[in-house]
């Protein structure tokens, strides 16, 4: 005969739920994602009261039934928040980690209301170790590329030597996308470069501004993200 679940049970289940969606939640918040602290306990405490529910219903009406029936709609309703949590910024798609990190919270969140507490302990800990650790070997073995838009203007109003800049840009790792010049008129005595451009996150900025103003008779750089 299955032990049925009693108060204390319910409280202690819920208590780490709350616990297991914070310290998640502290790691996502921590890097500013869309899904937070209180997004995480909150799925965290709502899954596991939903297994609770699923456990308890049988046992108090039904002699038999089937506990995964309402626990099973967590899993479906989980693709709704997730895909909330996905933002497409131009080129980029960002939070697709938050959007795992939810299901996974989710996961441990039921878990903890069936009672598995070790299943949930170890879940806890592999996705606290992928979230911290693995995101430290990550960008150092693949650092992430961004998309910038880099202007130069020139102190003249004539063309521009671009075969100087895409020299600095192969030397930085760096691709370019696409040129757009802009030459000033004579009496304003500017022209204008516009470049966008492919960058390692772990390429050093200020040594490239350096780089792209010794390559020509250039005023100043401008640069920023391209979304």
């Amino acid at each position: 005969m299955v032990n049925q679940i009693t108060e204390i049970d319910i409280v202690i289940r819920l208590c780490l739920a709350f616990a297991a969606g914070g310290i998640i939640g502290f790691e996502r918040s921590s890097r500013r994602q869309v899904a937070g602290l209180r997004t995480h306990i909150l799925i965290a405490i709502g899954a596991a009261s939903l297994m609770l529910l699923s456990i308890w219903i049988p046992q108090r009406f039904f002699s038999s039934g089937d506990p995964g029936r309402i626990a099973a709609q967590v899993v479906t309703g989980m693709g709704f928040l997730g895909a909330g949590a996905i933002i497409r910024l131009g080129n980029d798609v960002k939070g697709l980690t938050t959007a795992a990190s939810l299901w996974v919270i989710a996961a441990i969140g039921m878990a903890i209301g069936a009672g598995m507490y070790i299943a949930a302990i170890v879940t806890e800990v592999l996705a606290l170790a992928a979230l911290i650790l693995l995101n430290k070997i990550e960008k150092k073995i693949f650092p992430e590329i961004r998309s910038k838009i880099i202007e130069l203007y020139y102190n003249h109003y004539n063309e521009p030597d671009t075969d100087a800049v895409l020299e600095v840009f192969k030397k930085f790792s760096v691709k370019s996308r696409s040129i757009n010049i802009y030459q000033g008129q004579e009496n304003e005595k500017k022209t204008k470069a516009r470049f966008s451009i492919s960058i390692l996150e772990t390429t050093d900025i200020s040594k490239l501004s350096k780089a792209l103003k010794s390559s020509g008779d250039i005023d100043h750089i401008n640069i920023e993200e391209n979304y």
